[in-house]
């Protein structure tokens, strides 16, 4: 029978092609070739050995001087001193970026005022000159008072009786830290999507209880990291305070390399290494900080540093057992 003018002819499909199974396993899809990355890989590795032959092979780093120092009682005297400062100065700076942040998140012209005034002049002024101010601070006020202004005083108290060396260090950086912890703290609390306020308010909670239990555990996500690094730069910060007659870690070093001046180099490592482990230490404290006020806000949680590297490892494994039966 003719066909219709105009129709359509459908092609017949064309027979299926058998292919054994062996050549489909035996197929592998191979990787595109990336000679840009090998090469920069390659030299990456060959600067880090040079650094790394060049770190150890050099007589002049003296590192069996730099294992006499590094455990010496005196230098340990010198890190707990440190470490004395930067707890005391994290914990007071913290607190007061906290209030000085509500301050500026306030209704009151004045708190805004002032707490603007106060965050743009400490970080304005370098941080040496604030301590040195506090330094000399008893030749400009020998005594303190609490009472009316210009007008009578309910207490009186000598200032270089308080003002020790140890005092003198703290709340310098405690004023410097408090400056740029608030604007972290009022970062963080922005960023909290305006929509929680909304249903916390909707809801008829007290303002308090919204920050607190609302708003604050929120912002803590955002704060946690940038507030880690500002810790990271006030441990660092902590050497300033041998400029105050306190002798930190790096003030300790300093007296060292004055009285044996052949290991200035190796005296300067240790400092050097036992700020790379504190930094570390705060490091490792960010991830797990981080990890936990990750909940609720991502799907799974961030592998720690054991689950990936059990997870290379079993990588590593199939892998070598998918070569082997290829």
């Amino acid at each position: 029978m003719s066909e219709p003018p105009g129709a359509v002819t459908l092609a017949e499909p064309a027979p299926a092609i058998d292919v054994p199974s062996e050549k489909l396993t035996a197929q592998r899809v191979q990787p595109l070739r990336k000679p840009g990355r090998w090469i920069a890989t390659a030299v990456a590795l060959v600067l880090v050995a040079q650094f790394t032959h060049g770190l150890i092979s050099n007589p002049f780093y003296q590192w069996d001087r730099f294992g006499y120092w590094f455990l010496r009682p005196v230098i340990l005297d010198g890190l707990l001193i440190t470490l004395e400062v930067a707890a005391y100065s994290a914990v007071l700076g913290l607190l007061g970026g906290i209030l000085l942040a509500l301050a500026r998140l306030s209704r009151s012209p004045v708190l805004r005022a002032v707490s603007w005034t106060y965050v743009w002049a400490l970080r304005s002024i370098p941080l040496i000159v604030v301590l040195l101010f506090l330094y000399n601070f008893s030749a400009l006020y020998q005594t303190l008072s609490v009472g009316v202004p210009f007008g009578p005083a309910f207490f009186r108290f000598d200032e270089s009786r308080l003002a020790t060396d140890m005092v003198i260090a703290v709340v310098g950086l405690s004023l410097n830290e408090a400056a740029y912890a608030a604007e972290v703290v009022r970062g963080g609390i922005l960023s909290v999507d305006q929509g929680q306020h909304e249903a916390a308010a909707a809801l008829g909670l007290p303002k308090r209880y919204q920050l607190w239990k609302i708003v604050f555990p929120q912002a803590l996500r955002s704060i946690t990291p940038n507030y880690v690094n500002q810790l990271i730069g006030l441990v660092k910060s902590t050497s300033l305070v041998f400029y105050v007659s306190l002798l930190d870690l790096f003030g300790t070093a300093q007296t060292m390399g004055a009285t044996y001046p052949g290991d200035i180099v190796p005296l300067l490592l240790v400092v050097t290494v036992w700020y790379l482990i504190l930094t570390s230490l705060v490091s490792v404290v960010q991830f797990y900080v981080e990890r936990y006020y990750a909940r609720g806000a991502t799907r799974s949680l961030p592998p720690t540093p054991l689950q990936k590297l059990r997870t290379g490892l079993t990588d590593l494994r199939a892998r070598i057992r998918r070569e082997a039966a290829v």
